[in-house]
């Protein structure tokens, strides 16, 4: 008897690889054709590459993409902090030089939170490296900053052991899980792997000093605000924007302001919260993919 056969469908190979930047060793996930456009994926707090698990394997086959853990996050160095600068400036220039040493010359990025920053900074410096944006609940306007970033703009203006101190629970679990499961549509969409894995990082000696010191630095990221619109007005990069609504952290008012400055941005808005790939990969992939596909594979 005849019997159909379905096609095997090709798994793209994700390799987890680390790399040497001034002694230490920043882990990244690599995916895809080596001659394809890259797509560089940035994480957020208090998370690490592990946040593009799902994602990856739904863009490799025709782009090569690369996710790395800044120092601090996931599985890249913890360096004492006393030793090591823990500023969205350091990372930035650690991503440059990751990309640099990857022969990525040319990317799309993912920004997402802290990635945002760190994207936005190093688009600043290659502003012509730049392709397209995909923003993902990343601030680049003031309007984002909500009642949320109250007691973390007293410890910018007032770096405090007070003030240090009442942001404590920021990494605490019940934080860690208040940011996968607030504003899900759906919570049992959402693994607990994901607090479980971020809160055995954060919980290492010494890695919630390091977090509140990045808490503090990102100060310095509103200032640079204006020049970060700058870019967009000047460079016009395609941007797909795909935002959680419901996200306390970055919420939505923080969306709407990049169309000044990139008015033919594609904006989606999601009934989701702050990770929303974890409820809304099943929307936001198909988004992704159709919005390179039609920007890098002309």
């Amino acid at each position: 008897m005849n019997q159909s056969v379905t096609p095997a469908v090709a798994v793209p190979v994700i390799h987890y690889r680390s790399i040497s930047i001034d002694g230490i060793n920043v882990f990244y996930r690599e995916a895809g054709p080596a001659d394809a456009p890259v797509l560089l994926l940035l994480h957020g707090f208090p998370t690490s590459s592990h946040m593009f698990r799902n994602l990856i394997p739904l863009l490799a086959d025709r782009y090569r993409v690369i996710a790395p853990d800044y120092p601090g996050y996931g599985q890249s160095d913890m360096p004492d902090r006393s030793a090591f600068a823990y500023t969205f400036a350091h990372f930035t220039d650690i991503v440059d030089r990751l990309t640099v040493a990857l022969g990525a010359d040319k990317y799309s990025m993912y920004v997402m939170d802290y990635g945002a920053p760190i994207g936005y900074r190093l688009a600043l410096k290659h502003p012509d490296r730049v392709q397209t944006l995909i923003v993902q609940n990343g601030n680049a306007y003031v309007e984002g900053l909500g009642a949320f970033w109250d007691p973390i703009k007293a410890y910018w203006a007032d770096g405090s052991a007070a003030n240090r101190a009442a942001l404590a629970h920021l990494v605490t679990l019940d934080m860690t899980k208040f940011q996968y499961t607030d504003g899900m549509s759906d919570v049992a969409r959402i693994s607990p792997d994901n607090w479980v894995v971020d809160q055995a990082l954060l919980d290492r000696p010494g890695n919630a000093d390091i977090q509140l010191d990045m808490l503090h630095d990102y100060g310095t990221n509103p200032p640079l605000y204006p020049e970060f619109q700058a870019f967009f007005r000047q460079y016009q990069p395609p941007t797909l924007i795909v935002w959680g609504k419901n996200d306390k952290i970055f919420p939505e008012p923080g969306a709407h302001p990049y169309l000044r400055d990139l008015p033919k941005a594609e904006l989606h808005i999601l009934d989701s919260g702050h990770f929303a790939l974890e409820d809304r990969l099943d929307v936001m992939a198909p988004l992704i993919g159709t919005f390179l596909d039609k920007h890098l594979l002309r």
